[in-house]
C-alpha cells in the first residue's frame, strides 16, 4: 500500500512548487513538492478508508529518509484516522522519531485535535520527550502543547518545561519561543513573570519577547515594558 501511496504522491507534485519550499526547508532532502492543502485531503481519504493498514504498512517502509511529504502523510493519517489512545499512541511512538524538520513537526502536531479529547492522557504522554535529546522531538512536545493545551490548568506547567528545556538545536529554542508568545497572548500576567525571572538561555528568552512584539494581540504598552526585559 505504501508503494501505491507513493505513486499518488509523486503524481500530486509540482515542479515549481517543490522550488519554492526547498527554500523553507534548507538542508532538507526529497522534496517532491505537494501542497498541504492537498496531502491533507489524500490523509483524509486514507483515513476513511485503510487507516490502519498503510499506518501498520508506514511504521515499516517509511524511514527518517523517505520521501518528506511522504513523512508528513503519516503524521496526518494519525490525526484524522479514527482509533482508540493504544493504537494511537503506538503510531505516534513510530513516527515521531521520523520527524526531521519543522515543516513535518508543525504541520502534523497542529492538527492533532484528539488530544484535545483526553487531555491528561496526551499532556502525560508529550511529557515523556522532555527530556529527550533530539532537536524536533523536543519541538514536537512543545509545539503539541502550543496548539492544545494553552489553558488555565496547564499554562504554570508549559511555562515550566519551557525553562528546563535546554537545547541547542535552532527548531528546539524556537518552538519553546513560539509558545512562550501563545502564552503570553492567553495569560499575560503568568508569562510576563515568567520572563521576569527564567532560566531560559539568552537566545530562547529574547526571541520569546521579540515573537511577543511581532503580535498584533498585544499592546504597544506591553511590547514597550516587554522589551526592557531583553537580556
Amino acid at each position: 500500500m505504501v508503494e501505491e501511496i507513493r505513486k499518488k504522491l509523486y503524481a500530486l507534485s509540482e515542479e515549481e512548487y517543490k522550488e519554492f519550499n526547498q527554500k523553507l526547508l534548507p538542508g532538507v532532502e526529497h522534496v517532491i513538492g505537494i501542497r498541504i492543502p492537498v496531502l491533507r485531503k489524500l490523509a483524509q481519504e486514507i483515513a476513511k478508508t485503510d487507516c490502519r493498514a498503510y499506518l501498520e504498512e508506514a511504521g515499516e517502509k517509511i524511514r527518517t529518509d523517505s520521501i518528506h511529504e511522504e513523512i508528513m502523510l503519516q503524521g496526518l493519517v494519525i490525526g484524522y484516522g479514527k482509533m482508540d489512545l493504544t493504537e494511537r499512541r503506538k503510531y505516534l511512538d513510530e513516527f515521531v522519531p521520523k520527524i526531521g524538520n519543522w515543516a513535518v513537526c508543525d504541520s502534523c502536531v497542529t492538527g492533532f485535535k484528539f488530544m484535545r479529547r483526553d487531555p491528561d492522557y496526551w499532556f502525560d504522554y508529550l511529557k515523556t520527550y522532555r527530556d529527550s535529546r533530539e532537536e524536533f522531538q523536543l519541538r514536537f512536545m512543545i509545539v503539541s502543547m502550543m496548539s492544545h493545551f494553552v489553558d488555565a490548568e496547564h499554562i504554570d506547567e508549559i511555562l515550566r518545561i519551557c525553562d528546563g528545556l535546554h537545547h541547542d538545536g535552532y527548531y528546539a529554542k524556537m518552538g519553546a519561543a513560539w509558545a512562550i508568545q501563545v502564552c503570553c497572548v492567553k495569560f499575560p500576567e503568568q508569562t510576563r513573570k515568567f520572563l521576569e525571572n527564567n532560566h531560559m538561555d539568552d537566545f530562547t528568552h529574547n526571541k520569546a519577547i521579540q515573537k511577543i512584539r511581532e503580535s498584533y494581540r498585544v499592546s504597544r504598552e506591553e511590547k514597550e515594558e516587554l522589551n526592557g526585559l531583553k537580556r
